[in-house]
């Protein structure tokens, strides 16, 4: 969805490459105030041209000190605009403001301290508690202010952990607000957009449909789409936001790709072609996918297989059925900062999402994507506003290349159904224990590797299952979820017993980050 004509950016973020920009995005909207992020490239014109309230510069992984270190222009901070930059972005202001940045001695890297300094003069830390829980992640320090700047926290591994010129309104923070780690940060954010910024709360959720089937309709014309309808969250609000802009002048394709769950197609037809109506086209091309999948083990490479098969079905029906100009995607927000380096920037691609990373360059289809520009919670809550069952809205994200990358190394039919049976009783546990909408995903991944076991007095030698299981609130960040020892006993008595070819279950304790959530 294209907000240019709908919405104001009364905050944008640019990135410099920081694994945490898309959270302080998803922050700033839960107070209800539309942000964008853009790369730390952006021109000083086109920055000036959006006429924000306030800008935020991103951490990210380099040092300012690195010969070809990310800069802004320096023209930014003469606009009179407040500026809050975090991690990187304080560093970056000291550094290009005559302050002096050096490496620390010892690098910070999680939980720490912070203490505040004259309070009751920083309108940043207003409410704040003098003594607070931070989120550092950092391997240089500030050793000398910038002319005009004071410095207002600290912890003890660097006294300068919070900077401010109140005259100019540019503030610098050297840990992250935007994570749930730090505990006041909402409150350090709402004070920079609110008393700062001077934003008012005018981003709404329960408009986005209307917006985006007025959009869709503005796009397609009298038009024909294609809809890659999978079955999942995204999809689906996809699907119904098109079916509602432009009737029967839709049609959805379900492929069958070999990688989906139990009975994923079924549940599938059942829904759109028989509760909805919508026009649903099911491709059965299990064995393609297979076959280009035949022994490729590394993750990235599955992705772009898949994608580039995905597009190259879709373009085979569109002929096939007829003349579609237009191919709609469920890509989020997410999906697309995770996928794409900004063109001359600093972040790293994490991973491709087939609905981003693996379209190929020329493509005849244009694309649809009204839930670009959203996070999923987002997506979540237009599924509702537009009729869609609470049961299809809350389902766990299912990722596009299916049980591809959750089987690691080969993929084979009989790995295949390995997992399938071994994932199924594992949704079927979380199910019964009344843990579903509790958990942002809960899935098995099969692993490369075998390994020995006694069953019935006999030596096995045979697969693992690990079990991951996490909470979130948008898939940015994630904990491993506590489950109670019971539930995880169930998994392995069951998995063992029922799935032939496995003998050791293990559950993933990692979190989001250093882990991603899926395992490739």
């Amino acid at each position: 969805m294209s907000t240019n004509s709908l919405h104001e950016r009364p905050i944008i973020i640019l990135d410099f490459g920081s694994q945490y920009t898309q959270n302080i995005a998803r922050r700033i909207r839960e107070a209800q105030v539309f942000c964008e992020i853009y790369p730390c490239t952006k021109s000083f014109d086109e920055i000036k041209a959006l006429r924000p309230k306030g800008i935020i510069l991103s951490g990210g992984p380099a040092s300012v000190l690195d010969k070809d270190a990310a800069l802004c222009n320096k023209k930014l901070f003469e606009l009179g605009i407040p500026i809050l930059g975090i991690c990187y972005g304080m560093q970056l202001i000291t550094h290009m403001l005559k302050g002096k940045v050096l490496p620390a001695d010892d690098r910070e890297y999680g939980r720490a301290d912070l203490e505040l300094k004259a309070q009751e003069h920083s309108s940043l830390f207003k409410g704040v508690s003098t003594n607070s829980t931070v989120w550092m992640s950092h391997g240089d320090v500030i050793k000398q202010l910038p002319p005009g700047f004071n410095s207002t926290a600290f912890t003890n591994n660097s006294p300068i952990a919070a900077i401010e010129d109140p005259i100019k309104k540019i503030y610098g923070l050297q840990f992250h607000p935007e994570v749930a780690h730090t505990k006041e940060g909402v409150t350090l954010l709402d004070n920079f957009i609110f008393d700062v910024c001077k934003c008012e709360k005018n981003w709404k959720i329960d408009s986005l449909a209307e917006y985006a089937i007025q959009n869709i309709k503005t796009q397609v014309g009298d038009g024909h789409v294609l809809c890659g309808l999978s079955g999942g969250v995204d999809s689906s609000v996809v699907a119904m936001l098109i079916h509602k802009a432009i009737g029967d002048r839709l049609t959805c394709i379900f492929v069958d790709n070999g990688l989906l769950r139990t009975d994923e197609r079924r549940k599938v037809e059942a829904t759109f072609r028989d509760n909805f109506n919508i026009n649903l086209d099911v491709v059965d091309a299990a064995d393609r996918f297979l076959i280009k999948l035949k022994g490729v083990s590394d993750p990235e490479k599955k992705r772009k297989i898949i994608g580039k098969t995905f597009i190259e079905v879709f373009e085979e029906e569109a002929k096939r059925l007829g003349d579609f100009e237009y191919l709609a995607q469920g890509t989020l927000y997410p999906d697309v900062i995770e996928s794409i380096s900004f063109k001359g920037g600093p972040s790293a691609v994490i991973k491709s999402h087939h609905n981003v990373g693996g379209l190929p360059e020329k493509m005849r289809l244009k694309l649809v994507e009204p839930l670009r520009e959203l996070f999923k919670d987002e997506a979540r809550k237009i599924g509702l506003e537009i009729g869609l069952p609470d049961t299809m809205v809350q389902r766990q994200p299912f990722p596009g290349p299916g049980l591809a990358i959750r089987i690691l190394g080969n993929i084979t039919k009989e790995r295949l159904k390995i997992l399938r049976e071994a994932d199924q009783i594992i949704l079927e546990e979380i199910k019964i224990a009344n843990l579903y909408n509790d958990l942002w995903q809960s899935f098995g991944v099969l692993l490369p590797i075998k390994t020995v076991g006694v069953m019935g007095d006999a030596r096995t030698y045979e697969n693992v299952i690990a079990i991951r299981a996490v909470t979130s609130t948008d898939g940015m960040t994630a904990d491993w979820a506590r489950l109670p020892y019971e539930l995880l006993n169930q998994f392995s008595n069951r998995i063992i017993n029922e799935v032939k070819g496995v003998n050791r279950v293990v559950y993933d304790i990692s979190s989001k980050p250093p882990g991603t959530i899926e395992w490739e």
